[in-house]
């Protein structure tokens, strides 16, 4: 999800392997505020916000690969040179691309036109054709008040982050169909998942409303927070979405039926998901409780679901 500004010392994760609930398996614990995991080669990675840092889960332990004060870590994605992008939330944010190993290669602290990411970076996904689209979240300090979220477009080839879309509440988690055609972004308070174009260019046109998660589930709790946060799309177009505050993932056709609710066990605040070998297998991360300070939570791995 997003940072706060108390600042946390990293923990180290622990091992574990307990079920919560029938399928639901603890993997990884101790992680404070969890986010951004991707399966890569048989390894998992994760990010912990609150903490600052990069993970490598090889199955049964946890290595920390980056460890950059400030950042407060959260969406992960992988480039077509095997590189990660990292959004730093922390406000103001930025963005910085490592290699497998963690080490810094370069970063960014503002878009093209100088001004740097007020809001903080929330997530970052990379299109087929190796650009990469980022959100702009909000500040993360009390109720909702700024609707300042934006879309950031890095084309391929490019150093440069140009913005192609504004006036978003709160932007948070960002997916690109199968197809490359069209962008699916969460707005966090309105409980909103947006939908638009994608041009030849890497611009967006034709923004509409693509699913009102309060129509598709019932709200677990009464927050401004509670809403739809990192997404991943699988290889059929539909997409997988975890709830802040909900508790749960959301599996969404192409067309905005609701396909099927994971529900967490392991906490409120699902932050994100991943996909296993086949996509057979589901990695999410999930913080216990999300009023705690410290956004203490885990990784948990589910089947998925037809």
């Amino acid at each position: 999800m997003r940072a706060s500004k108390t600042i946390c010392f990293a923990a180290g994760a622990l091992f574990v392997a307990t079920a919560a609930r029938s399928g639901e398996v603890s993997i990884v614990g101790n992680v404070l505020g969890p986010e951004g995991p991707l399966y890569v080669d048989g390894t998992l990675y994760y990010v912990g916000w609150m903490s600052s840092t990069l993970f490598r889960w090889d199955g049964k332990t946890s290595t920390v690969l980056n460890d950059t004060k400030g950042c407060g870590h959260n969406g992960l994605a992988l480039t077509k040179q095997k590189t990660f992008m990292i959004a730093c939330t922390n406000d103001p944010g930025a963005i910085l691309e490592v290699d497998l190993a963690g080490k810094q290669l370069r970063r960014w602290d503002a878009d093209s036109n100088g001004r740097k990411f007020d809001g903080g970076i929330n997530d970052i996904v990379v299109t087929a054709a190796g650009g990469a689209y980022a959100t702009v979240f909000g500040p993360y300090n009390g109720p909702p008040t700024s609707v300042i979220g934006k879309i950031l477009y890095l084309a391929p080839g490019s150093q440069k982050w140009v913005e192609v879309a504004n006036d978003l509440n709160y932007a948070n988690g960002i997916g690109v169909s199968p197809d490359q055609k069209t962008l699916y972004v969460s707005e966090t308070v309105g409980n909103c998942i947006l939908r638009f174009t994608i041009n030849r260019d890497g611009s967006l046109s034709h923004r509409s409303n693509f699913a009102l998660l309060n129509l598709l589930t019932r709200n677990k709790a009464d927050s401004w927070w509670l809403g739809p946060d990192s997404m991943k799309i699988d290889s059929k177009g539909n997409i997988y979405v975890a709830q802040w505050f909900g508790g749960k993932i959301l599996k969404i056709s192409p067309g905005g039926k609701l396909l099927h609710v994971f529900e967490i066990a392991a906490g409120d605040g699902t932050t994100n998901v991943a996909f296993g070998e086949g996509e057979k297998e589901l990695y999410v991360t999930v913080v216990k409780d999300p009023d705690d300070p410290q956004a203490k939570g885990s990784v948990v791995k589910i089947a998925n679901a037809e």
